[in-house]
């Protein structure tokens, strides 16, 4: 075929984007607390992974010290990761250092993910790579992606992908390492893949071939073989924890926000359906807390049962009470505090509560 008619093939989602949806749903099932992706490079991967709820601690290792150097802020905290603070910790670490090199810090992972790296090896590195990963590292799962050689006549040019890259295997060359590797330390494998032929292209398969590897019998690495716990090669360069509710002054953070959040609103509900019934002598029909009903959160028949269930919102003179048990309904409210008793200690210091504690008092007509 004359290279000049080929077709431009256009991947949707993007190629890269597709590959790392692959990783978001291995991590979806399979829920691991400690991921690290080699050759992390601008730690895109850990960005768009770094929202799952399970991971505890994320790592990048690269070579290009410049390259993870230059993604600090797009993994820092934002103001609605204190907001909104995840339950458990989370840890994120960027390594300056070589995927070929022994590190004792990554041992005991769940899941190291290698997603365009092994054809950037040269042949020294590539075979000392498995005894590091597989041997070393251990962890309970791997998952690799290549590209497929098979797939690049189907391109306007049909050299290596990229100038850096030292190989592309076809599928048979990727399994057959593969499945060697796996029988070696003890792995199992499948092979899949992203970024679907047109349907002219025949049996060339996908253009990114991946294999994912899972330990077998034996959990992952999780204490030190002796020896090997000061093996620490790579360099740190940068580091970050996130808010969580494990954390006492975020979750004081985050409850005082909350409640406040609520009990104003409750208020200029409040506010609003008075003037309402004040301007018009028509009978308006009032929800559960004698308000009329605005736009708000949805919440579920058993939420809803449990707000009606509980002590209603009243004003007494120029102030308005929000009592802690109706505030403690509120999915968003118990969520960041295990009872009534806890939610009062956690806020009396910041809101004003009446005088046995029992309900938040605000002026009625504050702005």
């Amino acid at each position: 075929m004359d290279q000049s008619n080929k077709e431009v093939i256009h991947f949707s989602p993007p190629l890269y984007r597709q590959r790392y949806n692959f990783v978001k749903d291995l991590v979806d099932q399979h829920k691991p607390k400690k991921v690290a992706d080699l050759g992390c490079g601008n730690a895109s991967l850990i960005q768009t992974i770094k929202c799952h709820s399970c991971i505890e601690l994320l790592v990048g290792v690269d070579i290009n010290k410049d390259k993870i150097d230059s993604q600090r802020c797009t993994l820092s905290p934002f103001c609605g990761d204190y907001l909104s603070p995840r339950d458990l910790n989370l840890s994120i670490i960027l390594y300056h250092g070589s995927v070929v090199e022994r590190d004792s810090r990554l041992l005991g992972f769940d899941l190291i993910t290698c997603i365009e790296l092994i054809e950037h090896l040269d042949e020294k590195d590539l075979a000392r790579f498995p005894e590091v990963v597989f041997g070393y590292l251990s962890p309970a799962m791997v998952v690799i992606s290549t590209p497929n050689s098979e797939f690049n006549p189907l391109f306007p040019a049909v050299t290596l992908r990229d100038s850096d890259h030292k190989f592309e295997w076809n599928r048979r060359q990727f399994q057959t390492w593969a499945l060697s590797v796996a029988n070696f330390y003890n792995y199992s494998v499948e092979f899949t893949g992203v970024g679907e032929p047109p349907a002219r292209a025949g049996n060339v398969g996908y253009c990114t071939q991946i294999g994912v590897f899972r330990k077998i019998g034996a959990k992952a690495t999780e204490s030190c073989i002796a020896g090997q716990c000061d093996e620490h090669v790579y360099k740190i360069v940068y580091t970050v924890s996130y808010p969580s509710l494990q954390q006492k002054e975020v979750r004081k953070f985050a409850l005082t926000s909350e409640v406040s959040r609520q009990v104003q609103s409750l208020k200029r509900r409040y506010v609003s359906s008075v003037k309402i019934l004040q301007d018009d002598e028509s009978i308006h029909k009032l929800n559960d807390t004698g308000i009329i009903t605005f736009f708000g959160p949805v919440f579920t028949e058993l939420e809803k049962t449990n707000i009606e269930k509980s002590p209603k919102p009243f004003c007494f003179g120029n102030k308005f009470y929000v009592p802690l048990e109706r505030l403690f309904a509120y999915p968003k409210v118990n969520r960041l505090c295990e009872n009534v008793d806890m939610m009062r200690a956690l806020i009396r210091d910041t809101m004003r509560l009446n005088r046995d504690g029992s309900a938040v008092k605000v002026d009625l007509h504050d702005p």
